[in-house]
């Protein structure tokens, strides 16, 4: 049986915020510089469910996508094309996510500056709940 992953992308809203995402419909999403978030994308495949975070002012999730492909051959970042998908519910806030107990030792907390994050499955249902 597959094992589905999740995983969190932060973006700056004013950059590339949910509302252009959801009248894209589709994207790359590209501009991830930091290694271990590099390390994240490649380790994604077909059917990665992730949250989209506002950075910046608004620190909030605010909505899910899925990601359709993943191609590896470029040597500095992999091409990761994603579809959109919901606005959540109920968007969390990062003092929210923060006082959640499940993310205690999460690098979404513990590494704030990093773009890419993993998931638990937990943690990903707390976000659609």
């Amino acid at each position: 049986m597959k094992r589905m992953s999740y995983f969190l992308f932060k973006t700056e809203p004013d950059v590339y915020s949910f509302d252009d995402f959801l009248r894209d419909k589709e994207t790359i999403w590209d501009n991830v510089t930091n290694t271990t978030a590099v390390k994240h994308l490649r380790e994604m495949k077909a059917g990665a469910k992730w949250i989209f975070y506002h950075t910046g002012e608004e620190r909030t999730a605010v909505g899910t996508g899925t990601v359709l492909s993943v191609d590896p051959t470029d040597p500095k970042v992999p091409v990761v094309k994603v579809k959109v998908g919901k606005r959540l519910k109920k968007p969390k806030t990062l003092a929210e996510i923060k006082a959640e107990a499940l993310f205690a030792g999460s690098p979404l907390v513990v590494i704030g500056r990093l773009s890419v994050v993993p998931l638990s499955r937990e943690q990903w249902d707390w976000f659609v709940a």
